[in-house]
């Protein structure tokens, strides 16, 4: 079965330039964040470290050598996209997942809608109403936004792998491989995603040799 367009633009550009994905600029300081006092001038406060960017966080999670290590800093990343700056919006994504987990897909996929419309540059929204959208049973729409998560966040190994997953189910093992290889160039040691590749590897690599 052939891949959808959507599915092949989508595979193109996760597959093209895995070194500019791996190197996205740090985030800006959040509003209202404190500026860390300068030692010498208050010798008594302790200095923190300032957290490490989101670059610093994707390296050690290619260099991780467990799976414990590397799931540590992947919930570290979860927990930066998790942050779309707007208190309404991240209320609402509490109740959309909330509505997904209870498979209630269509009240996820309205709240979902709603928080775009707040928050349209927020790649986990779109990441969250592709997951919501493939629970439904609606994959080409699922498609769609699994490409607009990669577009604000390249390196988003979650909706790489949701594009495998649905690559496989419509038939396209070699592509599916390719997106599930891809998904393990960011992180290493994703247990599903190693799995998934075992899974096809004989039905892709032993066809090519």
């Amino acid at each position: 079965m052939r891949s959808s367009p959507i599915a092949l633009a989508l595979l193109l550009t996760v597959v093209a330039a895995p070194s500019a994905l791996m190197a996205q600029p740090s985030p800006p300081q959040r509003p209202g964040q404190a500026v860390p006092q300068d030692k010498a001038e208050n010798p008594a406060a302790p200095q923190r470290r300032p957290p490490a960017s989101l670059e610093t966080l994707f390296q050690r999670l290619h260099d991780a050598k467990t799976p414990e290590e590397a799931k540590g800093i992947a919930t570290q990343i979860q927990r930066r996209w998790a942050r779309s700056g707007s208190d309404t919006a991240d209320l609402l994504m509490t109740r959309a997942q909330e509505a997904i987990r209870n498979k209630q897909t269509e009240i996820a996929v309205e709240l979902l809608d709603r928080i775009i419309s707040l928050q349209p540059d927020w790649a986990e929204a779109w990441n969250q109403r592709a997951n919501a959208l493939y629970i439904a049973g609606d994959p080409i729409r699922s498609l769609y936004d699994i490409g607009e998560t990669l577009r604000r966040e390249p390196r988003h190994y979650g909706a790489i792998m949701g594009l495998g997953i649905i690559l496989k189910q419509q038939g396209d093992d070699k592509a599916a491989m390719a997106a599930f290889r891809r998904a393990l160039d960011i992180y290493p040691q994703f247990e599903a995603v190693k799995k998934a590749v075992d899974s096809l590897r004989y039905e892709v690599d032993g066809r090519e040799t």
